[in-house]
């Protein structure tokens, strides 16, 4: 699945700049058809129009940013068969994303992403009325004929990042700036938790909610409520990379989260939970060309190169380093796996019994704290 990120672009690719009421910003890589071989119709050698709508700005790092990194790896592997368009910024509203996908689905583009939880009701709804149009919603649960679902495992860069936390902290106390209170973002808490308490058995982790994916200003608040509780670890489960700055700013260690993020705090940042969307796309995008897609969900994580954890300070040590890769390996071969009992949640209750290891399921409903992560969930 790995795509190499110095592929050349195979056409001259521009941009043109769209509005979209009250949405964001509109992007398409336009591309010149090359003319229609002999006995080949013009309609044949028309590009497939590919629609990505992302809920923050791409920016340059995390979640946003990585989404666009790989559509622009769409475009350098398919060159003029394909003509890419994106809409950023565009809240999680119904009335909101419906208004996008559904512009998108009627500009002709074959297959649309939707590259967060919130959209799905709404793509759900659209694709009802565009029975030919592929749709695809990262994170969410619901598929239909022409609806598809694929997500991250997030929660495995974070148990290495918490490995790693575990290590490194003096204190053992650990901080999270964490989005919205779905079992997504509490599975990342708790795989990070557990990764650190597996070094550090007295590690603990401190919880901060902004209730929104992407808000500099909120995730800077809270990494500063966190390092004033103690904290000397962070990490995030929001967008932007304002945890990290706040952590350079406060002479505490952080992790990028979906990108890296070194440069916002050189000296703060151990590593980053990066994401590579580029292998599914190409996959997906590809299926569609051939006739091959079908509808149905995916879930790829370190096996599949989709995430790791990367760009390692350059102080941190060989041995943590070793580690790391050690644990890396034991959950992708499965003689390691992340979530093993016994595991207890915060109140003591057992959710895992001695040696079951969790299924997608468990992982998909969690809906709970584990021992070690300090609080109640906001309902």
């Amino acid at each position: 699945m790995k795509i190499s990120r110095r592929k050349t672009m195979a056409a001259v690719l521009s941009l043109a700049v769209f509005g979209l009421a009250a949405c964001g910003k509109k992007e398409e890589a336009k591309t010149e058809a090359p003319a229609a071989a002999a006995g080949v119709s013009a309609a044949s050698a028309e590009p497939l129009k590919v629609g990505f709508i992302y809920v923050g700005p791409v920016g340059d790092a995390g979640w946003t940013y990585a989404h666009d990194a790989a559509r622009k790896l769409v475009e350098a592997k398919f060159g003029d068969k394909v003509k890419t368009t994106f809409v950023e910024n565009v809240p999680e509203s119904a009335a909101d994303a419906e208004r996008v996908i559904r512009d998108l689905a009627t500009q002709g583009n074959k297959i649309i992403f939707g590259t967060t939880f919130g959209y799905m009701e709404a793509m759900l709804k659209v694709a009802k009325d565009f029975p030919d149009v592929k749709f695809e919603h990262a994170t969410g649960y619901k598929t239909a004929d022409n609806l598809a679902q694929y997500d991250v495992r997030t929660y495995e860069g974070a148990y290495l990042a918490g490995v790693a936390a575990g290590k490194l902290s003096k204190s053992g106390k650990l901080g999270v700036v964490a989005s919205v209170p779905i079992p997504e973002v509490l599975r990342n808490i708790n795989s990070f938790t557990l990764g650190a308490r597996s070094v550090n058995p007295k590690a603990s982790t401190k919880v901060v909610w902004v209730n929104k994916w992407f808000d500099p200003g909120k995730e800077r608040e809270a990494a500063i409520t966190l390092v004033g509780q103690g904290v000397d670890v962070l990490m995030q489960n929001t967008d932007s990379a304002a945890v990290v700055q706040t952590a350079e700013e406060k002479g505490v260690l952080a992790f990028g989260w979906d990108s890296d993020m070194t440069k916002f705090g050189p000296k703060a940042h151990v590593a980053a939970s990066t994401i590579d969307w580029s292998g599914y796309y190409i996959k997906r995008i590809g299926e569609v060309m051939d006739g091959s897609w079908k509808s149905g969900s995916t879930w790829w994580g370190l096996k599949e190169n989709m995430i790791d954890l990367k760009a390692f300070n350059a102080t941190l040590s060989d041995d943590v380093k070793k580690l790391i890769a050690e644990r890396r390996q034991g959950v992708i071969d499965g003689t390691a796996p992340i979530w093993k009992g016994p595991i207890r949640d915060n109140t003591g209750k057992e959710v895992l019994g001695k040696d079951a290891v969790a299924d997608d399921k468990f992982l998909h409903e969690i809906k709970f704290y584990v021992e070690g992560v300090e609080g109640k969930i906001p309902s």
